[in-house]
C-alpha cells in the first residue's frame, strides 16, 4: 500500500490553489463542496471559477504567482497550471513552510493524492490504483454505483439522527453495532422510500426481543483467497475476532473486518481455551485452519465450517 487513506477536515480551513484553468475547476468545485476557504491565484479565471468569485465561495487574487502569497495560514497548496516550473516552484515555497501540497498530474510532487469519489452525502467512498491505472479505477466506481442503494444518503442521515436514542438504549458499542448490522441487514430497510419507513422498520427492531446472533465459523484456507465464497467473505466482515494458523496467507486474514481481534496461533491447541471462552461471551468468531489439518474437529463442535471454491 504506497498511500494511507484519509479524510481530512478543510471545513472554513484556508487552502491555496495556483492556476485559475480547468484543473482548478474541478479541484476548487470539491474543496468549496467540503467548506473549505480558497483562495485562487492566477491573472484570469474560468467563467466557472469566476462564478463562485461572485458567489463569494472562493477568494481571487489576480496576478500571477509569487512566493510571497505562500504563508503558513495555508492547510493545503494545489498548483495546477500547464506550466511545470511555476508548479514546481509553488511545490518548493509549500515544502519550505511545511505545508502539504500537490502538483497536479505530477504524482514525485505530491504529499498526497486525491481518489475518485463515490458521494452519497454523508457517505464517501474513495478509489484510488495511487495514479496507476485511472481507467481500472473508473470501472470500480461504476460497479460501485451500480449496487449501492438509492437511498444511502437518507440511510445515514437517518443512524446519524438516532446516535442518542442509540447511546441510550444500547450500553456498549459493541452492541450498538450489532444492532446496526441488524438494522442495515433487513431488506426493508434497503427498499424504504422516506423516513416514516425507515422509523417504523428501527421501533420494530430496538422494540424487538430478537438477540444478537452469535456464532463461531471454521474457514479452510488455500493459496488463492479470491476462492472464499460469499458467504465467507460476509462473515469475516462480521466477525468480532478473528484465529489464524501461522501458515495462514496473509491475503486471507487481510479481507477479515479491519477492527477485528487479530490472533495467530502455531497449534490450535495454544488457543483454544481462548475460543471457548469467547464463544461463551458471544463473540462472533472466525477461525481460519489449514485443509490438511484435523485439529481442530473436536474443538470444533457443531460450528460451521467453510472450505474454498473448487475450480475444475
Amino acid at each position: 500500500m504506497r498511500y494511507f487513506p484519509l479524510f481530512m477536515d478543510l471545513l472554513d480551513r484556508p487552502v491555496l490553489v495556483v492556476g485559475g484553468g480547468e484543473v482548478a475547476c474541478r479541484k476548487v468545485d470539491t474543496l468549496t463542496r467540503a467548506g473549505a476557504r480558497v483562495t485562487i491565484v492566477s491573472p484570469q479565471l474560468e467563467p466557472y471559477l469566476d462564478d463562485l468569485v461572485e458567489q463569494g465561495k472562493c477568494l481571487w487574487v489576480k496576478r500571477f504567482y509569487e512566493a510571497e502569497l505562500m504563508h503558513q495560514d495555508f492547510v493545503q497548496v494545489w498548483a495546477t497550471t500547464d506550466n511545470p516550473e511555476l508548479n514546481h516552484q509553488v511545490h518548493k515555497d509549500a515544502k519550505k513552510m511545511g505545508i502539504l501540497v500537490n502538483v497536479v498530474d505530477d504524482t514525485p510532487y505530491c504529499d498526497f493524492i486525491t481518489p475518485s469519489i463515490i458521494n452519497r452525502g454523508r457517505v464517501q467512498i474513495a478509489i484510488s490504483s495511487g495514479g496507476a491505472s485511472p481507467v481500472l479505477i473508473r470501472g470500480i466506481r461504476e460497479k460501485l454505483e451500480s449496487i449501492l442503494p438509492m437511498n444511502t444518503a437518507q440511510l445515514a442521515d437517518f443512524a446519524a439522527s438516532k446516535r442518542g436514542d442509540i447511546k441510550q438504549h444500547f450500553a456498549t458499542v459493541d452492541e450498538r453495532r450489532k444492532f446496526w448490522e441488524l438494522f442495515f441487514n433487513e431488506p426493508r430497510v434497503v427498499e424504504c422510500k422516506n423516513n416514516h419507513e425507515l422509523e417504523l422498520a428501527y421501533q420494530q427492531l430496538i422494540n424487538s426481543d430478537a438477540e444478537f446472533s452469535n456464532a463461531c465459523t471454521w474457514i479452510k484456507f488455500g493459496v488463492d483467497p479470491e476462492l472464499l465464497p460469499i458467504k465467507a467473505l460476509r462473515i469475516m466482515q462480521e466477525a468480532e475476532v478473528v484465529f489464524f494458523d501461522k501458515s495462514c496467507p496473509f491475503g486471507f486474514v487481510d479481507l477479515v473486518r479491519r477492527d477485528a481481534e487479530r490472533i495467530e496461533f502455531q497449534d490450535i491447541a495454544q488457543v483454544s481455551q481462548d475460543i471457548q471462552k469467547r464463544k461463551a461471551n458471544k463473540e462472533r468468531i472466525v477461525v481460519f485452519v489449514d485443509p490438511q489439518s484435523s485439529s481442530h474437529r473436536l474443538l470444533k463442535e457443531d460450528d460451521e465450517e467453510i472450505g474454498l471454491a473448487q475450480i475444475k
